[in-house]
């Protein structure tokens, strides 16, 4: 029994690694799509996002047969809580990466821009949070999910940042108003990725340390 429960729990953390993996490499073309203005990068993103879907469905029927067969205790049960939590974050960073790539197909040649927007300077900063998140995950590294957890602020300023200025290049120039909105909605998905990063980091630290830290800082301040 204690053998094959070992096999289905290294089963789900292959899967989990795979899913990463892909999904690691949708968000390096999309923003190396973004940083370059080769829009032709973002072709096959959506399609490829139906194996991401795939393996969501495989991790989260992996995770259920191992809670219904094993009854998992103490860290193995934190790892398969994880599991489920990191999945469900690596989904949403598919999706996210298919629409960024919609947004860089509409405003991708207003290159001066987008480099003046700091977008570029954003998407990075949250690319390697995902990358590190990641990392953490297959490390069991919880200094390193500690940092992405602090990057986040990086992330949250720039965004609050890049909206104040695309608000004012619309108002200055109307004929901006359509492209400013795509990089609007574009930044906001970058700030979401980078948030499911943080949830990523998050989940690691609760897996190997036992600690919920998620919302800590927000119930803090409200002294809970």
């Amino acid at each position: 029994m204690q053998l094959h429960f070992s096999q289905e729990i290294e089963n789900l953390k292959t899967s989990l690694i795979k899913m990463a993996s892909i999904v690691d490499e949708q968000v390096d073309k999309v923003i190396t799509s973004l940083n370059t203005g080769d829009v032709e990068l973002c072709k096959g993103i959506k399609s490829k996002d139906i194996e991401i879907d795939r393996y969501d469905n495989l991790i989260q029927t992996q995770c259920e047969n191992i809670l219904a067969l094993f009854h998992p205790v103490a860290s193995d049960l934190r790892l398969v809580m994880s599991a489920i939590m990191i999945n469900n974050n690596l989904e949403r960073c598919g999706d996210i990466a298919v629409n960024i790539s919609q947004r860089i197909k509409k405003a991708g040649n207003e290159r001066s821009l987008i480099s003046e927007s700091q977008i570029i300077d954003m998407a990075r900063i949250a690319q390697e949070m995902l990358k590190n998140s990641i990392d953490s995950f297959i490390k069991n590294d919880t200094e390193l999910a500690s940092k992405v957890i602090t990057s986040d602020e990086k992330v949250d300023k720039l965004n609050k940042q890049i909206f104040n200025f695309l608000v004012s290049r619309m108002q200055s120039n109307n004929e901006l108003i359509e492209a400013c909105t795509h990089l609007v909605v574009m930044s906001r998905h970058i700030e979401r990725m980078a948030d499911h990063a943080t949830n990523i980091a998050e989940n690691l630290v609760f897996y190997v340390d036992a600690q919920i830290i998620a919302h800590r800082k927000k119930l803090e301040r409200n002294g809970n």
